[in-house]
């Protein structure tokens, strides 16, 4: 019967998320337990995309994202995928009407990685609409349970914390995406020779995004605010660790919250949340 290839099929959805992110699995089991496997599909799509650019160096990268994305809009369209993990992706697409316009422009980020690119401001705001805000957008939809006036309102701040999150990831993966694949995302600067200028001209503008976000957080419906608010105080509680730094230290370590921290951040977001102090 189909309802158990669909059960595998989400089973593959969670066990990604589980294993390539303890950050997000946390955040997801704070969420009321009807928005766990939404989510879950949504971040095993994204993941997957992911591996693809990022870890699948011996193979041609281009085909197999152009292949990859065919096979998404296919998944939608057919309502099904032989793809375990886009089809899972589908089902929630299709059940919360995510539309496709977010999906592209996230694989449209995806091909940035691809090459090698020297970002001006245009490339990084577009960069980081596709690879970060357009997934806030996705899981709000599921958030707000596909309604139209609650999603308009909230989408602004949506994309201000998928901005901080993914800014935050560019701050701690320096090291990693310089010196191993390349890439450098903010505009105009050196990474060889990052200044502490530099550095706090980009905290200054994380901070902002963090503000933004916390606004709309304390208005998200009761059933996710706990989850996000907690991915919220992980990636904060990161960026005051990076931010302790000097700039020199940012091509030499990545930045880490210990797993004993991240339990300790979920003991104390969710009893804010039960107390209705966020």
């Amino acid at each position: 019967m189909k309802h158990i290839y669909d059960n595998i099929s989400q089973e593959c959805s969670k066990n990604t998320t589980q294993k390539y992110s303890t950050s997000f699995s946390l955040g997801i089991k704070a969420l009321n337990k009807e928005l766990h496997q939404p989510i879950y599909n949504i971040y095993g799509f994204v993941r997957l995309a992911d591996e693809i650019v990022d870890t699948f160096h011996d193979y041609n990268k281009f085909e197999l994202l152009s292949r990859f994305k065919q096979d998404t809009i296919n998944a939608i369209e057919d309502k099904i995928s032989l793809n375990p993990i886009l089809n899972s992706f589908q089902k929630t697409v299709n059940y919360y009407q995510i539309d496709w316009s977010l999906i592209e422009a996230f694989l449209n980020s995806m091909e940035m990685d691809l090459e090698e690119q020297v970002y001006d401001k245009e490339k990084y705001q577009l960069y980081i609409l596709g690879s970060a805000e357009v997934v806030g957008l996705m899981c709000l939809k599921v958030f707000v349970q596909g309604n139209d006036d609650d999603y308009n309102q909230l989408k602004p701040f949506a994309m201000k914390l998928g901005s901080a999150f993914q800014k935050v990831n560019f701050l701690r993966d320096a090291n990693s995406d310089f010196q191993g694949l390349g890439r450098t995302y903010f505009p105009g600067v050196n990474m060889i020779d990052f200044t502490e200028a530099e550095k706090r001209k980009i905290e200054n503008d994380i901070e902002n995004d963090f503000k933004t976000a916390l606004i709309g957080i304390k208005m998200l419906p009761y059933s996710s605010k706990g989850g996000v608010y907690l991915a919220y105080r992980y990636y904060y509680d990161l960026f005051l660790k990076i931010k302790a730094l000097p700039s020199s230290r940012i091509l030499k370590d990545r930045i880490r919250i210990p797993n004993s921290m991240k339990i300790v951040l979920l003991v104390k977001s969710m009893l804010r949340h039960q107390l209705k102090l966020i």
